[in-house]
């Protein structure tokens, strides 16, 4: 048995000091106060001292692009879950748009097999819809995936699906969660267009990415999505919403019973249109960063619960894809590193409370999903859990990156709260004073309560 004790336990809406206990992959104890006597004799020399820092469950990021395969000049399974690790991320659901794209039950299973040799932590992938493969989503076990993935909108991969009699087979007929990428395609070639013709014949500056990727295409997707799934009454999950008018439309409350579920990305809660002048197209991403008041507004519904929980779309490209404007520079960032010390900053700051944070990484997306056993420090829990070190101010450099990129959009920004140790279902994957544990060996699939 190992126990940790003199800790700051956060988890399930509750800040207390305490102690946690785990033996091979399992929780076996969470305490408050000073740690049994008998509990003591059991670990022997197996203790330690945390002197007050964070104790929280592992975080669960539900939308990653880890690249694998055919994109692996940016990032492959073992990179970028090597960098989760170290960002206190123990599992997560990696999107379908890769080469060839995740679209058969057969790409599916390749996939795992990948994982299972490589990956530092937990792993799940979705399958994606496409306008034709409705028989692939209906034969899927969708015990071991989260659900499909459907683009609303192109983006890396262009896997877009656009056939009205397909959206409608997959909202009406697949027995899981559906997510979406929300924004109408139609919408933003015509904003495109009416950029290139403007700026021509230079390209469109990378601060017209929110204008081409509008409002209107994420309200419009949004509102129609939400509209077909309460139609056929589909288990609808819409990811990284980015406007203060697509959170109106979500129901407050806790994630528990909903149909209709929200994820928020953390570049969403920390940038602002405003970013663009100082760090260009290191935050282009789909769907856009937009204002200061679109900000404001998603990070109130995460509060108030509108948004159900947070995530990364976690999307390395490198550094050479990121040049040119609104149009030609790739779309997306590395985040899952720094995704939780960032929330904790902001919690630090008063924007969240440092409950609403585990909450909304770890204790709400093991609810959403029905994840088996993950996402609480509870006995008889898997052993996912992350020690956070607060008070620890450095200053993140893209040498910092673990990430096959070699960047992240956090570039000199000071934060204030260090993950120093990770452990995925009993061993330990991660340290800060020796880096991602070699050959741990830890990672499992994760498990998914029937959903639909």
């Amino acid at each position: 048995m190992n126990l940790l004790h003199n800790a700051t336990i956060i988890d399930s809406g509750k800040r207390f000091r305490g102690y946690l206990a785990f033996e091979n992959e399992y929780i076996t104890h969470v305490g408050c106060g000073n740690v049994p006597q008998a509990l003591v004799e059991l670990a022997g020399s197996n203790i330690a001292d945390m002197h007050g820092a964070y104790i929280i469950p592992g975080v669960i990021d539900d939308q990653v692009h880890f690249r694998d395969p055919g994109l692996t000049h940016k990032g492959d399974i073992a990179t970028e879950s090597a960098a989760a690790a170290a960002g206190g991320v123990t599992s997560f659901m990696d999107m379908p748009n890769t080469n060839p794209s995740t679209t058969t039950v057969a790409d599916l299973e390749r996939k795992l097999d990948r994982a299972n040799a490589v990956s530092t932590v937990n792993y799940s992938f979705f399958l994606g819809a496409t306008n034709s493969n409705i028989d692939e989503l209906l034969k899927a076990d969708y015990t071991r995936i989260p659900g499909v993935k459907l683009f609303l909108g192109s983006s890396t991969g262009n896997m877009l699906v656009d056939n009205e009699c397909a959206l409608n087979e997959i909202f009406s007929k697949v027995p899981a969660l559906v997510a979406i990428h929300s924004e109408d395609e139609q919408t933003i070639c015509r904003n495109r267009e009416a950029a290139i013709e403007k700026y021509a014949p230079s390209e469109p500056p990378v601060t017209e990415h929110p204008v081409i990727r509008s409002r209107e295409a994420c309200v419009t997707s949004t509102v129609r999505a939400i509209a077909r799934a309460r139609k056929y009454g589909t288990r609808l999950h819409v990811l990284h919403v980015s406007t203060a008018d697509e959170a109106e439309l979500f129901d407050p409350g806790h994630v528990s019973g909903k149909r209709i579920t929200a994820e928020v990305t953390v570049q969403h809660l920390w940038f602002s249109d405003e970013d663009y002048r100082t760090l260009g197209t290191r935050i282009k991403m789909n769907p856009a960063i937009k204002t200061a008041s679109d900000r404001d507004a998603l990070r109130q519904a995460l509060r108030d619960g509108r948004i159900d929980i947070v995530a990364t779309d976690h999307a390395p490209h490198l550094l050479s894809e990121k040049q040119g404007g609104a149009v030609t520079a790739a779309s997306g960032a590395p985040m899952v590193q720094f995704s939780l010390p960032l929330m904790l900053e902001m919690a630090d700051k008063g924007i969240f409370t440092h409950e609403l944070v585990v909450e909304k990484m770890c204790n709400a997306p093991a609810e959403l999903y029905g994840i088996c056993k993950r996402g609480f420090l509870r006995e008889g829990y898997y052993a996912d859990f992350v020690v956070v070190r607060p008070d620890t101010p450095y200053t993140v450099t893209d040498a910092d990156a673990l990430s096959r990129c070699g960047w992240i959009p956090l570039c000199g920004t000071t934060l204030h709260n260090r993950v120093e140790a990770v452990w995925v279902n009993g061993c330990r994957v991660y340290s800060l004073s020796t880096g991602v544990e070699p050959g741990a060996g830890a990672s499992m699939p994760l498990f998914f309560e029937k959903q639909g």
